[in-house]
């Protein structure tokens, strides 16, 4: 009842050659297909023997086990139970289970119980486990991480000359 039609199968281009493609030949561009998303990178480490001295930035996660004199600046920080951290830390989520000295900047901040942090939290989100010691103001804010709520004085504008 049914029959195959010819209509729709590849026939022989004009100017077509009959020579055989090899399996692993390019393919047109035509057939590119975009690639699945890339998988997260792992954390970035920070072993308990390192002691750093400077600022930290990525895009990606860090975890702190060892020293850190200066600010950071993260998707997700974990401060480590043996780490400490003098400077600022501003991340999207903030998991403290040792010390920080200094601020706390974060859309979601946790203290564990192991936590230390001698300074003031910045947060949309925060959750203190009991047993944390914590020393400092907390203040709830929409964008934490915003740079008009950095709380960091700008240049004061000059009045404007009378005429």
């Amino acid at each position: 009842m049914f029959s195959k039609s010819k209509i729709n199968e590849p026939g022989p281009n004009a100017g077509a050659t009959d020579k055989p493609v090899a399996k692993d030949a390019p393919k047109p561009a035509s057939d590119f297909q975009a690639s699945a998303p890339k998988a997260k990178p792992p954390a970035s480490v920070l072993s308990s023997d390192l002691h750093i001295i400077g600022n930290l930035k990525t895009s990606g996660d860090i975890l702190v086990e060892g020293k850190v004199d200066g600010d950071i600046r993260a998707h997700l920080l974990t401060v480590g139970e043996g780490a400490t951290i003098k400077g600022e830390v501003m991340a999207d989520d903030v998991v403290v289970n040792g010390r920080v000295i200094g601020r706390v900047r974060g859309l979601k901040v946790r203290l564990t119980s192991s936590a230390r942090v001698e300074g003031d939290i910045v947060h949309k989100t925060i959750a203190i486990e009991s047993g944390a010691h914590f020393e400092g103001s907390v203040q709830r804010q929409d964008d934490p991480l915003s740079a008009a709520s950095t709380g960091k004085a700008g240049p004061v504008p000059k009045p404007a000359d009378k005429v």
